[in-house]
Parts: C-alpha cells; sequence; structure tokens
C-alpha cells in the first residue's frame, strides 16, 4: 500500500480534488437522495471489496486496480465531505440579527 501511495500521489491528490469539487457542488444540487436499501447495499458492496483487498483473494493485474481503486475511493469521501462542509460555511444563510 505505501508503494501505490507514493507511485500514484498524483492521482490520490486528483481524487481528493475531484472530491473535493464534487462535494461543493452536491450541496448546491438537492437532488434525490439514495434510499437506505440502496445505500445498505452500497456499504455492503464497499465492504466486500475491502474484505477482497486486505484477503488478497484476486490475484496479479486485477487485484492491484482493485486495491488502487479502494485507494482512491478513500481521499474521494474525504473531499466530498471537505467541499460539502466548506460550502455549507461559506454559502450559509444567517437568520438576520434582531
Amino acid at each position: 500500500m505505501t508503494y501505490l501511495a507514493t507511485y500514484h500521489w498524483g492521482w490520490l491528490l486528483g481524487s481528493l480534488l475531484l472530491g473535493f469539487v464534487a462535494g461543493w457542488i452536491a450541496v448546491v444540487h438537492r437532488g434525490p437522495g439514495v434510499s437506505k436499501v440502496t445505500a445498505g447495499w452500497l456499504s455492503v458492496l464497499a465492504a466486500a471489496l475491502l474484505a477482497a483487498a486486505l484477503a488478497r483473494v484476486i490475484p496479479g493485474r486485477p487485484g492491484y486496480w482493485l486495491d488502487l481503486g479502494l485507494m482512491m475511493f478513500a481521499p474521494y469521501l474525504v473531499g466530498c465531505a471537505i467541499g460539502s462542509w466548506l460550502r455549507d460555511r461559506a454559502i450559509s444563510r444567517h437568520p438576520p440579527a434582531v
């Protein structure tokens, strides 16, 4: 994993920045959210992929790409959280003080 982080730091930084932009835009969009059932299935899928990566079930190049994809997914989620939080803090409308 350290090798992946050292060698692909640009891609990891790009995923962080892409997540930041997506989080900034997501606050404005206000589209329909994901249902609880779908969110549960997505959580199970993410846990299964993480377990497969940790157990080294998928060998060779596909396993390498799985590890890299999971490593890029984490900074993307962090960027989304930071972007939406900053957008909320910067653009939020406070009630006027009386």
